[in-house]
């Protein structure tokens, strides 16, 4: 069979979802978690778009060494020069033009002609094999391109020296047959198309991104690229997870594979869902947390009788364990080890081991059942490195339907101090943000606000998503609890952190953000 490569571009398309904006710690741990997925390639962002873009790739680039490197690049030089910059300590880098072609982007975008487009792309490509030895070029919109002119991009870029030839559903406009139709017809005409490879990259606006990928594949394409969880501009890109798991549960049909680590792809979702606070649907294709629950009592029996009746993948093929209840307020730091280490958590050191058993251990005073989602987020919790300008001491909220709510609050400053401050508020949610807000001294707008369950009954813990803008900055934040007010309380200042840290760094660096 065939090797399909994988672009993964979570760090750039998927990072331009509204209301995603990313830390540079938390681009490299996604990254280095991709590096484990087995990722062939990782587009680690926009270099053009700030100084801030280029710093964080510049440390991607420290740590990832398994992986091509990709930047992406208008074609034109300034850009490509960006990409040289943020990529000139990766061990293998990829530069990534990108030029649109279809009429309705040559009138009103660009304002070209076909010949305009032409040259203006082999301009750059052949300005990028300067100082690349591997360019990919995205043909953009190639999906609403007159295929006699994608033809004619192609044979324009392999000529130029590109070595990968994009052409991308960029609206979600294709249909299957229409989409593997273009790439039938680009690899029957195109004179020496055996020289580069064929990529493809998709966009769910109608709900068609991995179905016209998985077309593509059929009809010869070589990469594609997409997202885990399927994140990205509009309705998103096409997921990573249920490409490479179509792949792989219909080998006969498609009669190609990946190189990726399928038991670490749950693992990668939920680290990228936490820390975009972009939520996995229910529902979702693989990931989601019902794709392996079965209610119905026919199911049910099926699956007793035999799995495979209404379960085409096991849920270990992507690292899910099938056991619910996995530890409780009995079990031993041994046990707990020892779970940690079978959901992937086997890098531990002593002391980071020891602060999670304690966490573990005040958890289980709050809940009966301790399952692995409580686990997940202990960790996230554990291994959090966010600058903490503020840290939450105590929380006490007075609250009656005849009352004002009003909130006290302890916070601790990084030097030990400890500030005390009381609000109300016209509800006990709001009373905790403004004694936070007191406590700070800062002015700052709540955004978006959002809390969710992250297991089931009444002790399940509570997830909150907080969102914070301060003038032309804003950071999102993240807190949990079993106490929906405290999970607040730690979202508001994760984000006050956060939105701090952030000034601090492009204060240092004099970036305008646009």
């Amino acid at each position: 069979m065939r090797k399909i490569w994988v672009l993964d571009t979570t760090l750039r398309d998927g990072e331009q979802s509204p209301g995603v904006s990313l830390t540079s710690t938390e681009k490299v741990e996604i990254a280095l978690q991709l590096q484990k997925l087995g990722v062939d390639r990782i587009e680690t962002g926009f270099p053009a778009t700030s100084p801030g873009e280029i710093s964080s790739m510049q440390e991607i680039a420290k740590q990832v060494t398994q992986a091509t490197l990709v930047g992406f690049a208008r074609s034109k030089e300034q850009d490509i020069d960006a990409v040289r910059e943020a990529l000139r300590g990766a061990e293998d880098a990829c530069l990534h033009l990108f030029l649109a072609t279809s009429p309705i982007h040559r009138q009103h975008k660009l304002r070209m002609d076909k010949e305009k487009v032409l040259e203006t792309a082999a301009a750059a490509i052949r300005y990028g094999r300067k100082y690349f030895s591997k360019v990919e070029f995205s043909a953009e919109d190639a999906s609403r391109t007159e295929l006699d002119f994608i033809c004619e991009v192609v044979d324009m870029a392999i000529r130029a020296g590109a070595t990968v030839v994009n052409l991308p559903d960029t609206v979600g406009y294709a249909s299957p047959d229409q989409f593997g139709e273009m790439f039938r017809v680009v690899k029957q005409q195109v004179h020496s198309i055996e020289k580069i490879q064929l990529s493809t990259h998709c966009h769910d606006d109608l709900g068609m991104a991995t179905a016209n990928t998985l077309a593509a594949i059929r009809n010869g394409v070589d990469q594609f690229e997409g997202t885990i969880n399927g994140i990205g501009e509009r309705a998103g890109n096409t997921p990573i997870e249920e490409v490479v798991l179509a792949l792989d549960t219909r080998k006969e049909l498609y009669q190609a594979h990946t190189s990726l680590v399928l038991e670490e792809l749950y693992a990668t979702s939920r680290l990228v869902s936490k820390r975009t606070g972009m939520s996995v649907p229910g529902n979702k294709a693989i990931v989601g947390a019902n794709a392996f629950s079965h209610e119905s009592g026919i199911h049910q029996d099926g699956m007793l009788k035999e799995r495979t009746t209404y379960e085409i993948v096991s849920p270990e093929r992507i690292g899910v364990k099938t056991s619910k209840l996995v530890l409780g307020k009995h079990s031993g730091r041994h046990a707990f080890k020892e779970k940690l280490a079978d959901m992937g958590f086997d890098a531990l050191t002593e002391e980071q081991l020891q602060e999670a058993f304690h966490k573990f251990k005040a958890l289980t005073d709050k809940k009966k059942q301790v399952l692995d989602e409580d686990l997940f987020v202990l960790m996230d919790e554990s291994r959090d490195v966010s600058p903490r300008i503020y840290t939450l001491d105590s929380i006490q909220v007075s609250y009656g339907n005849q009352s004002v709510p009003v909130a006290s609050i302890r916070l601790s400053k990084q030097d030990g101090t400890a500030i005390d401050e009381v609000a109300m508020g016209n509800g006990s949610v709001d009373a905790i943000f403004n004694a936070i807000d007191k406590a700070s001294g800062e002015e700052v707008e709540l955004e978006d606000y959002s809390i969710q369950s992250v297991t089931y009954g009444k002790d399940a813990q509570g997830e909150v998503h907080a969102i914070l803008r301060q003038g032309e900055y804003t950071a999102r934040g993240r807190g949990t609890s079993t106490d929906i007010l405290e999970a607040s309380a730690k979202a508001y200042i994760d984000a006050l952190n956060k939105l701090l840290g952030r000034k601090k760094v492009y204060a240092r660096g004099n970036i305008t953000i646009s």
